[in-house]
């Protein structure tokens, strides 16, 4: 995408991913490798405490620069076709397109979402780009996805997460089922990829759907 050339509406409007500092990084990379795949335009968001996460999870030393950012993620998920589809965005990068509700985006999902950027969220902070742009995505009543990773939940965290179900936020526990029989790491992270995929309205073949296939 070109810088001056406005990104598209509706359906085809990008799709923002927030990376935070809560562990479970696999499921932030593996649904930005699946949204490259179907062809779907990206704004990642990096914190710099998912940075940590990445590194001491999936062995992944980000650069500081948000460009090589893009490049170095494409290169670690073998996505290097997807170049033009991946953008990158510093943490205070207010002129990002998701600092504002006038640029188009399809949805938001933070994932992992740590109880911190719950929390910045459920009030309202604003205070990086992924907690404005979460907050745009609640006031424009745009679709918002935040897969928590945290246990256990102290009441805080459930109060904050009854706040942001009542204002219309899909709050999506990374808690991964086992119904499938799931026989590798891998396999729970793309239980809870298809579900995201799923709120996203994204056609996936990773987890059958309940009932299909069953006579």
């Amino acid at each position: 995408m070109q810088p001056n050339t406005p990104p598209p509406a509706g359906e085809q409007a990008p799709v923002c991913l927030a990376l935070t500092g809560a562990s479970g990084a696999q499921y932030g990379l593996r649904l930005l490798q699946c949204l490259l795949a179907a062809g779907r335009d990206v704004y990642a968001l990096v914190s710099p405490a998912a940075r940590v996460v990445l590194g001491e999870e999936c062995g992944l030393s980000l650069p500081r620069r948000p460009r090589d950012v893009a490049r170095e993620l494409l290169a670690h998920l073998g996505a290097e076709s997807s170049a033009g589809r991946l953008q990158v965005f510093g943490e205070s990068e207010w002129t990002a397109p998701v600092a504002s509700g006038s640029a188009p985006l399809r949805a938001m999902v933070v994932c992992p979402c740590s109880t911190g950027t719950l929390s910045a969220v459920a009030r309202g902070a604003s205070d990086n780009l992924i907690e404005r742009a979460a907050d745009v995505c609640i006031k424009e009543s745009r679709k918002l996805v935040l897969v928590v990773r945290e246990t256990p939940l102290s009441a805080v965290h459930l109060q904050n997460m009854l706040e942001l179900a009542r204002l219309g936020v899909v709050v999506m526990p990374a808690s991964p089922g086992f119904y499938h029989r799931p026989a590798s790491v891998e396999a729970l992270v793309d239980f809870m990829v298809a579900r995201v995929l799923d709120q996203l309205g994204e056609p996936q073949t990773l987890l059958e759907p309940w009932g299909l296939g069953r006579r």
